[in-house]
């Protein structure tokens, strides 16, 4: 069976990307001022090395060379000779950066910032060659005190590196490490050993039949030698010894058998006086950047057996089928239940498969606090909680912007200064808080600071300003939720001093998109000097939702049930209509605005409100009530995307197909809010809406 490079290349990218995750958290966890972390170091050492040999292994020799200078870096810092400071760490995250933008290169077929690697080169090299511990001159001085007296020659190495026959199956490729041979920056000569080589017509494609005897100058250590075969030394036979010189210990374990063959029975090609070339990149493209998902193998059997349950009650119901007669009835009833049973627990299992800890968004932000603060002067504390809280992955996916967002107004807005906090008596380090639990059958997101907080009265201004609000509005005419959700207008702004952090007034009203358009809402509470709380509820899954059936004329819609807080018979003498035709109905000393559905979906009159029916939906923290002709039952879809099979339509989320195969619509609750209370509510219903 032939290998699959490009399945074998993705998975390295995921690899990647998950060894580069661990390289930034254990450099975040470093303590300068501490006593040095042997542990933290050899994970941060592993990662870069994997990172490293993986790249070379699929020909990315951007990535692997890159690498190879930050590797060099760490190894010092293990084995004692530099000391992990500030400004190194510093160094190295944005060595990480470097390493992920040439990663994405690679997937999408697209190139990188070639002058920004080449700075950081520079700087980790300056940084070695600065540095008493890694002189040039030290490994040599080292190699020659570890090195015995040599009666005479040259003492150089020689290495028979014999590959075993499997050796591709793994992703690993000999030429990768006789190129890593030359890189050692000593006198090096390869020779390829054939005596192995079958004839042409046994030959297999997918088999290393090659070995290779390699002689390295002895100013390079064993230990370099042994560090580059470290990557495939359970895949091949390797022997190390020193030119007239004894023996010295195999690099493998003694179960392995070392196979060498002498110079004079092989039939070798010339000497190897230069690097040889290396093999084209592999060309990536943007099919390459695939999204995928890791899967705990609890989850993965959990789905097996649910498949075999229902293939049993499939064969099961298929044996009812032939000769069926008035006997079978009660089997095949309780078929049809197992059958109905089982469906719902494979609909459970298979969702609960695309259900990811929120941490993978989370992780994110302890690097992002640690720029920010450094950026900006400020002292801050990033302190999270609920990070295993489970979600879909395709709104894990979306919700990481608008976090990233609010996260950094929290520090630039929202934090003072130091100096200003000592004045206020508070602590010098500002606290933010990630805070992420179930609530229901949503998410809930909360980003807190315990900041400044959001000045009512200038946010009054500001919006009268921009026109936000008619002139002669009161600000006690209004409440401070009010106020305060002004600021997810476009444009809003109350930032005196634009940055590169954020106060242009761009980003607010995106965000506030972005989480309607997930189906959720978001809601903001202030106090003065106390800090801000922005609130982001979430459904849990964009696939299935649980929903109220509900008739308008002929034609059958869902109402997303999590949006429903009840539904009533309109009683005539409760219903008052306002300034502008708007109808409200007076429920428990509240006025619920009347959406007319009928009327909003062209689909004829509703004509007199008496004792039609009125189902009270909820979302972004305001009430409306949608008029309908009849309710029906409540079952579970599964969306379907109108946009991607049809065009975007207001006031519809997508569509699911019933159990008798029609297709019915699903209603956008928060979407004909805002459409119907913008389009016929003053100004304190726009300020809600």
């Amino acid at each position: 069976m032939a290998l699959d490079m490009d399945q074998l290349r993705r998975i390295f990218y995921e690899e990647c990307r998950e060894n580069l995750e661990v390289l930034e958290r254990e450099l975040l966890a470093l303590d300068p001022d501490a006593d040095v972390d042997l542990d933290i170091i050899n994970t941060i050492f592993r990662a870069a090395h994997s990172i490293k040999g993986g790249g070379a292994t699929f020909n990315l020799n951007e990535i692997s060379q890159f690498t190879h200078v930050m590797e060099t870096l760490l190894d010092e810092a293990r084995e004692g000779k530099r000391r992990l400071d500030a400004a190194t760490i510093d160094l190295l995250l944005k060595g990480g950066d470097c390493i992920n933008s040439m990663l994405v290169a690679y997937e999408t077929d697209t190139d990188f910032d070639h002058a920004l690697r080449d700075a950081l080169t520079d700087q980790l090299n300056d940084l070695l060659n600065g540095g008493s511990a890694s002189d040039s001159a030290a490994p040599a001085a080292q190699s020659e005190e570890a090195l015995p007296e040599q009666s005479g020659g040259s003492g150089d190495w020689i290495v028979l590196f014999k590959p075993h026959k499997e050796m591709f199956f793994s992703g690993n490729d000999p030429v990768r490490i006789l190129r890593e041979m030359f890189d050692l920056g000593a006198e090096c000569v390869i020779e390829c050993v054939q005596d192995t080589l079958p004839t042409l017509d046994e030959i297999e494609p997918e088999m290393c039949y090659l070995s290779w005897k390699i002689s390295v100058d002895s100013v390079v250590t064993r230990d370099q030698i042994e560090e580059i075969f470290e990557w495939v030394e359970d895949e091949c036979d390797l022997e190390i010894t020193q030119a007239e010189g004894e023996q010295t210990e195999e690099a493998v374990p003694e179960s392995a058998p070392v196979e060498s063959t002498p110079a004079a029975s092989s039939a070798p090609t010339p000497a190897a006086a230069a690097k040889p070339k290396a093999p084209s990149k592999a060309p990536a493209s943007k099919a390459d950047a695939v999204s995928s998902i890791r899967v705990e193998i609890d989850k993965v059997d959990n789905l097996i057996n649910l498949v075999g349950e229902l293939v049993i009650t499939q064969s099961m119901l298929t044996e009812l089928s032939q000769n069926f007669s008035e006997s079978k009835l009660e089997r095949l009833q309780a078929g049809l239940d197992q059958l109905l049973q089982n469906t719902k627990e494979l609909q459970e299992s298979v969702l609960n498969i695309r259900m990811l800890p929120i941490s993978f968004a989370f992780n994110r932000f302890p690097r992002l606090i640690r720029d920010l603060s450094s950026q900006l002067g400020k002292n801050v504390e990033l302190i999270i909680e609920g990070e295993q809280t489970e979600l879909d992955k395709t709104v894990l996916e979306r919700i990481t912007d608008p976090l990233v967002h609010l996260v950094r107004n929290a520090v630039d807005h929202g934090l003072e200064s130091p100096e200003v906090r000592a004045e206020k008596g508070k602590s010098e380090t500002g606290r933010v808080n990630l805070y992420a639990y179930h609530q229901g059958g949503s998410i809930v997101i909360e980003v807190r600071d315990d900041g400044a907080g959001l000045n009512k009265e200038r946010v009054w201004k500001k919006a009268i300003e921009k026109g936000l609000l008619h002139a002669e509005t009161a600000i006690d005419d209004l409440s401070d939720h009010q106020v305060y959700n002004l600021i997810f207008a476009p444009g809003f702004s109350t930032a005196e001093v634009v940055s590169d952090v954020s106060g242009r007034g761009v980003g607010m009203d995106v965000v506030k998109r972005n989480i309607e358009d997930l189906g959720g809402h978001i809601e903001v509470d202030s106090k003065p000097d106390e800090g801000s709380v922005f609130r982001i509820s979430l459904p849990l899954t964009l696939a299935i939702l649980d929903g109220q059936l509900v008739k308008l004329a002929d034609q059958v819609f869902v109402v997303p049930l999590i949006s429903i807080i009840e539904s009533i018979q309109i009683e005539s003498d409760r219903v008052k209509v306002a300034t502008g035709g708007v109808e409200l109905y007076r429920l428990r000393d509240e006025n619920i605005p009347i959406l007319r559905l009928k009327e909003e979906f062209c689909l004829g009159e509703s004509g007199a409100l008496d004792k039609q029916l009125l189902c009270l939906v909820e979302a972004g923290g305001n009430r409306i009530g949608l008029l309908l002709d009849e309710m029906l039952g409540q079952q579970q879809v599964v969306i379907k995307s109108l946009e991607s099979n049809y065009t975007r339509v207001n006031g519809i989320s997508g569509a699911t197909i019933l159990g008798d195969g029609s297709v019915s619509l699903i209603l956008d609750v928060q979407g004909l809010m805002t459409g119907f209370l913008s389009r016929v509510g003053d100004a304190n219903s726009h300020i809600a809406a």
